[in-house]
């Protein structure tokens, strides 16, 4: 059968299309979908970043879990990349192990990701779920609420410069006496527009559900043939996908805990 024929016959969509046109057009909706979620984080990051200039920020330090899986997710695109590869040269069980692989470390991503918003949520750090008349509402927490110790899992700044923290109060950084306590401006305007961040988190997590259920979907297709050497495709735009989530998620963690 030939490369034609199989593409045609996998694909009904496209059944009098030709096979250039299908790659083509498959591969530009993967580029508007990656490009439709730039700018929904780059609009959620700016508007984050407008509102919360003259606030204090409080500046959370990463878990080692959260750093562990910028290395997994980052590590996950060679087999992913493998798996294109291989298929492309016929290797079809070499294919689905790497892209097995990719699985796995993508699992290992989210279990390293859960174990990370735990460790904040035990210093009192990350979102708090709540019961309101209208149903279970989520916040970010405030800093009334963290446990952690000042200066090691957490700080505070205004204009660039950490405040100093002395039995339970907040100074200006250039008030080495400790004279006026600032604690209630903290309180008070500490990430105002911590609303925004919880949506980012969010978000990141159900573009991660998608992309280990495409990785799920892509395992099954190649092993009953529906990915074959003369169709690609799908490889190939669920590499470009989670190439792309790994990037998402390494500015999301440079965002929250590097540039802030």
């Amino acid at each position: 059968m030939s490369n034609t024929a199989t593409i045609k016959g996998n694909d009904k969509v496209f059944e009098d299309v030709d096979p250039q046109i299908r790659i083509r057009t498959k591969k530009m909706l993967m580029w508007l979908i990656i490009f439709a979620i730039v700018m929904l984080f780059a609009g959620l990051t700016s508007a984050y970043i407008v509102s919360s200039f003259g606030d204090y920020w409080v500046h959370i330090e990463a878990p080692s879990a959260l750093w562990w899986s910028n290395a997994l997710i980052i590590l996950s695109s060679i087999p992913m990349y493998l798996s294109l590869s291989a298929m492309k040269k016929g290797n079809k069980k070499q294919s689905m192990i790497m892209l097995a692989i990719t699985l796995c470390l993508g699992l290992a991503f989210t279990v390293s990701q859960y174990q990370g918003w735990e460790d904040l949520k035990a210093k009192g750090m990350g979102v708090s779920f709540f019961e309101t008349d209208l149903g279970i509402k989520s916040q970010w927490n405030n800093i009334d609420r963290i446990t952690g110790e000042y200066g090691v899992d957490y700080y505070v700044l205004q204009d660039g410069r950490e405040l100093i923290y002395n039995k339970g109060e907040f100074y200006a950084p250039d008030d080495v006496l400790m004279a006026n306590p600032v604690t209630s401006q903290v309180k008070e305007m500490s990430n105002s527009s911590s609303a925004l961040v919880w949506v980012l988190i969010a978000i990141h997590i159900l573009h991660l559900v998608f992309g280990l259920a495409y990785l799920i979907v892509n395992l099954i297709r190649s092993s009953t043939g529906v990915i074959n050497q003369g169709d690609t495709i799908r490889l190939y735009v669920n590499g470009m996908y989670w190439h792309f989530l790994g990037i998402l998620w390494v500015y999301l963690f440079a965002f929250l805990f590097v540039i802030h």
